[in-house]
């Protein structure tokens, strides 16, 4: 961080929090697609700043996708308290980006298996299956004889089991 600067991140940073409702923000990072969280912390008695992120695909797509969005800006205000930011848009970012990083000593994940956009689509069908689930045709389908094989299955059970926790 460039001396100093540290209350002025920090205002920065609260900015950016008390703006973490803003829709263009939200749509931007619908749109780019890959970023699971990220987070920002100042540390050694305000000399250091620290942005971690865990995102799908390529590094160089990820900057690349941040520059070309409104995020990009918050990226620059942010970094702008760091020695040397060239600013996002710089053809020599990411050299300073590379620069500047260190390698996780250990990296876990929960499920590292999805993708942000399997999250995305795993969303909207639960919120469509659990609409279907409060409708009375469903419960009358459940009910109805005709469907008590397929009702009695263990997979449908687990289905009922998992929707209802």
């Amino acid at each position: 961080m460039k001396p100093g600067e540290a209350d002025a991140l920090r205002e920065d940073l609260a900015a950016l929090a008390d703006a973490a409702d803003d829709e263009r923000v939200h749509a931007a990072v619908r749109q780019i697609g890959t970023l699971h969280d990220a987070r920002h912390v100042i540390f050694d008695d305000d000399t250091r700043f620290m942005f971690a992120s865990v995102f799908d695909g390529s590094w160089d797509t990820y900057i690349d996708d941040f520059a070309k969005t409104v995020v990009g800006a918050r990226f620059d205000k942010v970094f702008s308290h760091s020695e040397g930011f060239p600013g996002v848009r710089d053809p020599g970012v990411k050299e300073w980006f590379l620069a500047h990083q260190e390698p996780a000593g250990v990296f876990v994940s929960a499920y590292p298996d999805l993708t942000v956009q399997q999250i995305f689509k795993d969303q909207r069908v639960d919120n469509a299956f659990q609409e279907v689930l409060d409708t009375p045709e469903f419960r009358a389908a459940l009910e109805n004889p005709a469907n008590t094989e397929l009702v009695a299955t263990p997979a449908f059970q687990k289905l009922l089991e998992v929707a209802a926790s």
